[in-house]
């Protein structure tokens, strides 16, 4: 079997297929944005309309019951909680002005169209005047710096003493940069970085969705714990009370002393206090399940899987190769290189001289009604350079000593999170190893000390052993149970963290994002 094989057994329980739907409250946003949509005319609902995560497994969400127990699966749990887990929801919420965010950016090298207009009434003693004027302007940026404006203005002067002057004209300019704001790495730099930054809210999103995922996973064996551990409290009650029934018999039979029976009078009331604590901490998990999950806190849940595990063996180097693959947090790092190399690179461009090469055309043409005055039209041409030149402008000098800082730092934290991430997935790899040994070890442990029990109330039915002998292996099994328990959760919970240090959660259960 090879890595792939053994890596997908980490959850093979838990993989099923099918389509989670959207919860009432996503599609209720998703109803005020389309409305907006459609009012303003400008945002697309395949662009920026949120979603949810969407898993693929054959389990159904289970529908509420009024007043009976809620019965999960591990894997209704976490389908439920992709529903209606409220940090999900935030984050599918933000999605949609980071989403504007990039299509702004995208838009950089689209015409941009403006419209401007007035409209002036003056009164004097002897005159007055009505001014109207309107003037679009269309404006563009090419991929090398280079600036394009047309604009066109349309105005209409009347004056009772002079008449009316009807003007109309069109003006065109084009502006190249030659050093600061030059070139095709300068004029996209804003597109790349917006590219770069919607990456990473991609990667905070998985990031976040696998930690709620896992918090879920964790909780939700959480609660099997106290209910298992309420189970194994209850049968100790139960064989506490067998003990009592024989003692009496014994005692009746006169095998036994009276007095004897007080050590299992007293194991009794330990035994009740232990189910009363377990009773409260099960409702202690339920609680924070239903948290998790977005549920009212009074619904009556209970876990439902069997606790089982089967062993995987990991390769450690091939993990941290999967790892720098799906890490989101590894990623990141990656991205924020790319980010500071290129913001390090617009800091010294703006350093340059500003030197362009302007050029631009224009037509007047006006007409007065009032023959007193003649009708006009020109045209105006131009071309030349423009520059400045800063001087003693220690602040762009600051902002870029400041860049080239930041991609020194950026290189230190790069090795740190690489060296981290190797350190984590080695531990992580070792301690799914060792947690699978101390579990096997831990449930044979456990089934020796039932044997052994078992042995010693035999002994002690037939005058051959006594009450101390009877509970102090009563108590040994209880230990080992608790040990078998707490190694097996152990070992289910190094594979979810596990997963999640690899970046693996969402596959690992077939979630998409949906993004």
């Amino acid at each position: 079997m090879d890595y792939t094989q053994q890596y997908q057994l980490l959850n093979f329980s838990q993989r099923r297929h099918c389509v989670l739907n959207e919860s009432r409250y996503l599609k209720a946003a998703t109803a005020m944005l389309m409305m907006f949509s459609l009012s303003a005319g400008a945002w697309t609902d395949d662009v920026l309309l949120p979603s949810t995560p969407v898993m693929n497994t054959t389990a159904t969400i289970p529908k509420l019951p009024a007043s009976e127990i809620l019965e999960l699966t591990l894997t209704e749990a976490v389908a439920l909680g992709l529903q209606q887990n409220r940090t999900i929801r935030s984050a599918y919420l933000q999605r949609i002005s980071q989403r504007f965010d990039l299509i702004v950016a995208e838009d950089q090298f689209d015409p941009q169209l403006s419209l401007q207009g007035r409209y002036i009434a003056t009164q004097r003693d002897d005159d007055h005047e009505q001014l109207g004027e309107v003037s679009p302007t269309v404006s563009i940026s090419g991929s090398l710096g280079t600036r394009f404006s047309l604009s066109w203005t349309e105005a209409l002067n009347q004056s009772g003493e002079v008449g009316s002057n009807h003007s109309r004209g069109v003006t065109f300019t084009v502006v190249q940069p030659l050093l600061r704001d030059a070139g095709k790495d300068v004029a996209t730099a804003p597109l790349r970085l917006a590219r770069l930054s919607e990456q990473v809210h991609l990667l905070g999103l998985q990031s976040t969705v696998s930690q709620v995922v896992t918090q879920i996973v964790l909780s939700y064996r959480e609660l099997l714990r106290a209910q298992e551990q309420l189970i194994i409290a209850k049968e100790a009650l139960a064989r506490s009370q067998q003990l009592a029934e024989v003692n009496e018999a014994l005692i009746a039979a006169g095998q036994m002393a009276e007095f004897d029976i007080l050590q299992t009078q007293a194991d009794m009331a330990n035994r009740e206090l232990e189910v009363d604590e377990a009773i409260n901490q099960r409702e202690a998990r339920r609680l924070e399940l239903l948290h998790l999950l977005g549920l009212d806190i009074n619904t009556e849940l209970q876990a439902s899987d069997p606790l089982t595990a089967q062993q995987v063996s990991l390769d450690s180097e091939e993990a941290q190769h999967i790892a720098k693959e799906h890490q989101p947090e590894y990623l990141t790092q990656l991205i924020a290189r790319e980010q500071v190399d290129i913001q390090a690179e617009l800091a010294h461009n703006q350093r340059l001289w500003d030197i362009s090469l302007v050029g631009g055309a224009s037509q007047l043409q006006n007409r007065f009604d009032n023959s007193d005055y003649a009708s006009d039209r020109r045209w105006d041409a131009y071309a030349g350079v423009q520059m400045e030149i800063p001087i003693g402008d220690a602040g762009q000098r600051r902002d870029e000593v400041q860049a080239r800082v930041n991609v020194l730092d950026q290189a230190l934290r790069l090795t740190e999170t690489e060296q981290a991430l190797a350190r984590d997935i080695d531990d992580a790899v070792r301690s799914l190893d060792a947690q699978w040994r101390q579990y096997q070890l831990a449930q044979r442990a456990a089934e020796l000390s039932r044997r052994a029990l078992e042995l010693e109330r035999e002994k002690l039915s037939v005058g051959r052993s006594s009450n101390f002998q009877v509970l102090s292996q009563e108590a040994d099994l209880r230990n080992a149970q608790y040990a078998s328990l707490n190694t097996l959760i152990a070992y289910l919970n190094a594979q979810t963290q596990l997963d999640l240090r690899l970046g693996m959660t969402l596959e690992s259960w077939d979630i998409a994002l949906n993004d």
